[in-house]
């Protein structure tokens, strides 16, 4: 059954097409996909799978590799001018040259990668995320929210050991006023792909007993500006977007702000920052009532100076009017002593006029006389006695 039939060996077949492969694609090209996986290993090369999709689905996929000395060289330049590291899921730009391997099959093996076409595909990210939150009027949501007198209860996102979480507890316990502040710690991944569930899971973590904070804050340390691409997230910014309570983001970079640092309700550069800004705040408040107590004294002093001046002018009113008062009334009481001296019964008698008594009785009626009585006459200079002989009435 094979006398007529021509038989290669698997390696044979390999070997031809390495060589055909060899021939035709002899020179290096630039070539752009997505890197499903990196693959790195701890011998510092990487073996990335490379695919490209279209609505979602893969519609090419190969193989590729990243030699040591060129992986340190490209990721050390694309943390420089990316602010990320080579990961699963971005774009990139590669100059390769295809290679054909009879044991390890087709790949590409990547000669350099052009951070300049990734931040491009980045920041196509960051802008379609800002134009579906402008669309649905998201973009100052959480800005609009009322913001209380003072940040005291505290809800914050972070990775426990992170450098950034360490030095804004820092700040804010030994602030040098002794506010006191009250935080709970909301543990989450804040960097890499992994940091959009984990966020959004604290998120709700902290929906569900809001009434217990007045802001949340979302930290992030060390100073490393990578792991960012997350907070251009859709999904995740639009759960900072709609969420109830004002969130304040210290995220620790010093570049182009990120989505989720723009619709937030206020952003720090640094986890320091944002603590020094939230006894700033309070320090605000403190003086601002300071202020308002020393109006409220000075004007309570004012008032009661006022009406001090009042007062005074009332009691000199008051005196005026007693004094005008007691000399009309002394005035008509020396009239009355006066009328009552004229009445006074020796300025009668000084006329010529007496007074004439019968037992101490004033004697009006000569019908009250009777034979035998004794009567006392006053003049003005003598009391006379006399007995009454014999009434005579004309």
């Amino acid at each position: 059954m094979t006398e007529n039939i021509q038989i290669f060996s698997l390696k044979q077949v390999a070997l031809s097409i390495e060589k055909t492969i060899a021939s035709r694609y002899n020179q290096q090209y630039w070539v752009k996909a997505e890197i499903h996986k990196l693959n790195k290993y701890p011998s510092g090369h990487a073996f990335p799978e490379l695919v490209e999709k279209e609505d979602g689905k893969i519609v090419a996929q190969l193989n590729g590799s990243i030699w040591k000395q060129h992986l340190q060289r490209i990721e050390k330049i694309f943390i420089d001018q990316v602010q990320e590291p080579l990961k699963d899921g971005i774009q990139v730009l590669m100059l390769v040259r295809v290679n054909f391997n009879p044991t390890f099959g087709l790949s590409l093996q990547i000669q350099d990668i052009d951070p300049a076409f990734t931040l491009g595909h980045l920041q196509k990210e960051k802008d379609i995320t800002l134009k579906k939150l402008k669309a649905e009027g998201l973009l100052q949501t959480n800005q609009q929210l009322p913001y209380p007198l003072i940040a005291k209860r505290i809800a914050v996102i972070s990775a426990p050991t992170s450098k950034g979480l360490s030095d804004f507890y820092q700040v804010l316990d030994q602030n040098a006023f002794g506010y006191t502040f009250h935080t709970q710690l909301f543990e989450a991944y804040v960097q890499g792909d992994v940091a959009v569930a984990s966020i959004l899971e604290a998120l709700q973590q902290i929906d569900n007993c809001k009434e217990q904070f007045d802001v949340v804050v979302l930290v992030r340390g060390g100073g490393a500006e990578v792991g960012l691409t997350c907070y251009n997230n859709y999904e995740l910014c639009k759960g900072i977007a709609t969420f109830p309570l004002p969130i304040l983001t210290g995220i620790g970079h010093s570049t182009n702000l990120t989505v989720a640092e723009l619709i937030a309700y206020a952003s720090a550069i640094t986890p320091t920052q944002l603590a020094e800004m939230l006894i700033a705040q309070f320090r605000e408040f403190e003086l601002r009532v300071e202020r308002l107590s020393q109006g409220v004294v000075q004007h309570a002093q004012l008032q009661i100076q006022r009406n001090g001046d009042k007062i005074n002018q009332v009691v000199q009113n008051l005196t005026w009017a007693s004094n005008q008062y007691f000399k009309a009334k002394q005035l008509e009481l020396e009239h009355a002593l006066q009328k009552i001296n004229l009445l006074d019964p020796i300025h009668i008698l000084n006329r010529g006029f007496t007074i004439t008594t019968i037992d101490g009785t004033l004697l009006k009626n000569i019908s009250d006389l009777a034979a035998g009585q004794l009567m006392q006459t006053q003049t003005n200079e003598a009391l006379i006695y006399s007995k009454i002989e014999q009434p005579n009435q004309k």
